[in-house]
Parts: C-alpha cells; sequence; structure tokens
C-alpha cells in the first residue's frame, strides 16, 4: 500500500511539473506615456530605437492597439481585463493622499497564474493603490516587488511631488530602499529584472511584469532626467526638451536589450512571450512637462482622441504562427489577461464579467478579431467619452477646455533610418542565437506599413467641436480624425451613441475619494507609505 502510494506520489508530481514546464514565460515591459511615435518602427528616425525595433520587426507589430488615456485606468484595465467604468477607475489617477486603491473584490492577472503555477515579479511602477498594505503588490499576486506605489518619480532621488506634497518612493516589498538614492531608475529596473531572469528557476513559468518610469516625466524641478552623457548622444535635436526627451527614451530601448539578452542567455528566449506597450498616449508639447510625439495623431496624453489611446504596442514570441508583420485586428489593453491565459493553457472560458476578449488565436494565425469595438473611455466627471465601433469612432466632449485637441510634432520623417542599427542591436542578437534572423529590407517593408500618414488636402470644413456636439470619424480612413462626419452619417451617430448609452448603463462610479491629509509623506518620516495601516493608533498623532 505505502508502494503504491509512493508512485502514485511521484506519477502526479511528475505530471504537475511537465504540466508547468511547457507553459511559456511571460514578460510584459510597459513603458509611461510613450507617444505613438516615439519608437521608431512607427515612422521618426529622430530617436534610434533598435532593440525595440527588432522586437516588433520579428513579432507582430499592432497597429489597432488601444489604451486608456491616462496611468491608473489603464493598468487597471490590464490588470483585471475589464474596462475601466465597471472597477471605478475611470477618473483621473489615483493620488498619494487617496485612501482607495483598485477594488480588493478584483482578482488581477498574477493571481490567475499563480493557479497555473507561475512566479509572478514586479519591477517599477505600481499605481493601483497603497492605502493599506492589502492594495500593494505582493498582497496581489506577485511574489516580489523591485519598485514605487505612486504615478511617477524623479529618476536620480526616487522621490515624488504631489501638489505641496513630497516624499520618497522606491521599495523592496513593504521596505523602503533607501539604498537605491542615486542610482537611475532606468537602469535600476533593468538591473533588477535582469537579476529576476538570471535567479529564476527556468523549469517553471514566469510572470515579469516591468513597468517602467521611463518616459513618464520627473518632478518640477528636473522634469526630464537623464545622465548627461546620454544626453549628449543627440546634441543633433535642436529642441533641448526633446533632446533631454530622446535620452530618457534611449535609455528604456537599452533595457529592453538587456531583458532581451538575459532571457537568451538563460536559454528562456525560444519559450517566452513578450509584450512591449505603452500605458496611454505620450504626453506632448509640454503636456506633464514633458515633450513626446505622437505625430500625426491628433491630441495625447489625458485626452481620448487617437494620440491618446492609440498606443505604440507588440507581441513577440516564436509561438507566434505568423510572425513578422503589422496586425490590424482592434486590440484593447484589457485583452492582455484572457489572451495571457489562453497562451498559458488556463481556462478562459470561466472568466466570468470581463471586457477583455482573448486574442491568442487571431494575433498569432492572423485570424479575424472577435473584437469590433472599444470603449475609450466614459468620464462623466470630465464629462467626455469615445467610442469605436468597426472603422466608426464617436467623441463627446474634451479635457482641460480643450486646450490639447490639436495635433503636434516632431515628426522626426527628416532623419534617416539605420536599419544596421536593429539588426546588430543586442535584441538583434539576442534573436540570431535563436535562429531568427532580420534583413533591412524586411524592416523597410514593415516600417513603411506601419507608418501613418494623413494628408491636409482632404480635409473639410467640418469643424469639430465635441463639447457642444458629438463628433463622428471614420478612424480607418481619417485615424488623424481631421474630418467630422456627423452631418453626413446621422444615422450611424445615432447607433453609436445608443451604444456608449449602453456602456453607461453598466458603469459604477468613479472611486476617487478626496485626498487625506493623513498621506502626507511628512507624517511617515517622508515616505509615500500605506498610511491606513498606521494611522489608527493610539500611539499617533497628527
Amino acid at each position: 500500500m505505502n508502494k503504491l502510494l509512493v508512485l502514485f506520489l511521484l506519477v502526479t508530481s511528475c505530471s504537475a511539473s511537465e504540466s508547468t514546464v511547457n507553459r511559456p514565460h511571460i514578460v510584459f515591459i510597459l513603458a509611461d506615456d510613450l507617444g505613438w511615435n516615439d519608437v521608431a518602427f512607427h515612422g521618426s528616425g529622430q530617436i534610434p530605437t533598435p532593440n525595440i525595433d527588432a522586437l516588433a520587426y520579428s513579432g507582430v507589430i499592432m497597429n489597432n492597439y488601444y489604451v486608456p488615456p491616462v496611468c491608473t485606468p489603464s493598468r487597471s484595465a490590464l490588470m483585471t481585463g475589464k474596462y475601466p467604468i465597471h472597477t471605478g477607475m475611470q477618473h483621473a489617477v489615483l493620488f498619494g493622499g487617496e485612501a482607495r486603491g483598485l477594488p480588493l473584490a478584483e482578482k488581477l492577472l498574477p493571481e490567475y497564474l499563480k493557479e497555473l503555477g507561475y512566479t509572478n515579479r514586479i519591477v517599477g511602477k505600481w499605481h493601483l493603490g497603497w492605502y493599506t498594505k492589502e492594495y500593494t503588490p505582493t498582497y496581489r499576486g506577485f511574489d516580489s516587488h523591485l519598485g514605487y506605489w505612486t504615478g511617477h518619480q524623479d529618476y536620480f532621488d526616487h522621490t515624488a511631488v504631489e501638489g505641496t506634497n513630497w516624499g520618497l518612493d522606491m521599495r523592496r516589498n513593504m521596505e523602503v530602499a533607501y539604498d537605491l538614492h542615486g542610482s537611475y531608475s532606468t537602469d535600476v529596473f533593468a538591473k533588477e529584472a535582469v537579476n529576476v531572469i538570471n535567479s529564476h528557476n527556468s523549469s517553471t513559468p514566469l510572470f515579469l511584469y516591468l513597468a517602467h518610469a521611463a518616459v513618464h516625466s520627473g518632478n518640477p524641478y528636473n522634469p526630464l532626467p537623464a545622465p548627461d552623457e546620454t544626453v549628449e548622444k543627440f546634441d543633433y535635436i535642436t529642441d533641448y526638451k526633446r533632446q533631454r526627451f530622446a535620452a530618457i527614451m534611449s535609455k528604456l530601448d537599452d533595457s529592453v536589450g538587456a531583458v532581451v539578452n538575459a532571457l537568451a542567455e538563460r536559454n528562456m528566449l525560444e519559450n517566452s512571450i513578450i509584450i512591449f506597450s505603452t500605458d496611454n498616449g505620450g504626453a506632448e508639447a509640454g503636456f506633464n512637462l514633458n515633450h513626446a510625439s505622437n505625430y500625426p495623431l491628433k491630441g495625447g496624453k489625458n485626452t481620448l482622441w487617437e494620440g491618446g489611446v492609440r498606443g505604440a504596442g507588440l507581441l513577440w514570441s516564436p509561438l507566434i504562427k505568423q510572425p513578422q508583420r503589422v496586425a490590424r485586428q482592434f486590440v484593447h489593453i484589457s485583452d492582455w489577461l484572457p489572451t495571457l491565459l489562453s497562451i498559458a493553457g488556463g481556462n478562459v472560458s470561466q472568466l466570468e464579467n470581463i471586457d477583455g476578449v482573448d486574442q491568442w488565436q487571431s494575433l498569432s494565425e492572423d485570424l479575424a478579431s472577435t473584437r469590433t469595438a472599444i470603449l475609450h473611455n466614459i468620464d462623466d466627471i470630465y464629462g467626455n467619452a469615445a467610442l469605436t465601433v468597426g472603422t466608426w469612432k464617436l467623441v463627446k466632449g474634451t479635457t482641460d477646455n480643450g486646450a490639447w485637441d490639436n495635433w503636434y510634432g516632431p515628426s522626426g520623417r527628416d532623419y534617416d533610418y539605420n536599419a544596421t542599427l536593429v539588426i546588430d542591436s543586442v535584441t538583434g542578437q539576442a534573436l540570431k542565437s535563436i535562429n531568427i534572423s532580420l534583413t533591412p529590407e524586411m524592416i523597410e517593408v514593415l516600417r513603411n506599413f506601419s507608418t501613418i500618414s494623413c494628408s491636409n488636402s482632404n480635409i473639410k470644413d467640418v469643424t469639430c467641436k465635441p463639447v457642444e456636439a458629438s463628433c463622428l470619424f471614420n478612424i480607418a480612413e481619417d485615424p488623424c480624425e481631421m474630418n467630422n462626419l456627423a452631418d453626413e452619417y446621422p444615422e450611424i451617430l445615432k447607433s453609436l451613441e445608443e451604444t456608449l448609452i449602453k456602456f453607461n448603463n453598466t458603469a459604477v462610479l468613479p472611486g476617487n475619494l478626496p485626498l487625506d491629509h493623513r498621506g502626507d509623506p511628512k507624517y511617515w518620516n517622508y515616505t509615500w507609505t500605506n498610511f491606513g495601516d498606521y494611522i489608527n493608533e493610539d500611539s499617533f498623532h497628527f
């Protein structure tokens, strides 16, 4: 009897081991406030991004990839598979003094993956709550976290300024990482990601969520922080703010190369899925003291124009059956939860009340997507909303009184593009090690396909004033939102408005709360902390 029991345990143990060893490693690299035109594979030659481009050309470039317009809503959609209107995260961002977070009733992506045997690591930005420890990453499915909780930080001193509040925000799990002061954030996170890969038991599947600070602006006293030697490499860019932005972007690209190279050296790359994504459109022309580019798209971060919600994104894996192409399928950031669970062998049919759809077969085999509509957002506090159904996009209302409802550069089209840099990049060489090669000819074809061009010659004299009346665009023919067709197609406009109403009828109220003065870092040794765990202690007095 004992022998039979031992045999049974051995067999079940082997079966469990085999079930996890075949699951792919998942690396999700999330850039912060990255513009459509800040990656060189979309047509700009101003800022080389050879490592990111190498992944793009050897994987799938997602040209119809959509994200919410700002950080917290986007990250909530990624982690829950739900539109922000269904989690109360649809309005603005989470601030350090708010006594809330992504609702604890929500089951997050790492929690699903843990059930499939994954080891889950987060490196970098969280921005989904820290009022109490239960809202922080290591209580929500992640096994470790090196990074920060708030929405941004200085890249060198790792403090965050929010209004009149200021404090340190860098953590190892729950402990403050004072020792990292002075180390550049992008380098810190890249080094930690490489360490995670190098120390990982590759016989078990890894989920690495690398959420960079880059290319978000820093604090007002140093809004575009980058090492001087990196800034000097871009002295050909005459706009000094864009020059500094280029340095931040270049360091981000270097980090991608470091991660891909580490996977290759550990022989993990051949069984890996890599997603590179922005969280929202770029903060352009001085918005948030930043200098991204969404050219030629309209608007940017915190708007519902294409420049705010059409995201730079790619999917890479040797498991993709039809790689090296530009995908036209509509994809929303909420789709990653069911898609990654599908790739990992999870039972997607058991997912309930999510908005994301499993896109793996569509993206891998270049098949039609089941997604035909994307809700960009409904924000009844701002009074704006946008929805795309098929080729038609509805835009209602605006933000900042329309101050950012325009088109911004730079275009970067007047700079030469060097395909050799891509081929010889760290990522390009890592790909060669698993027999994936890039050619200048293939790069040129894919780059041309992924570049959006809009002509001013076709603009009709029909002004879009979304505060006064809803605007309608054929987004397939007019991705730059130059021609308002609301008067020409009133039935289509009516249909989209009715669809928007149906979505709004399912929305929960925004969870935003007034700032609690007890969250001010000055009460907590000038660190942003989980103040809700301590404010009821008798020994503490404000």
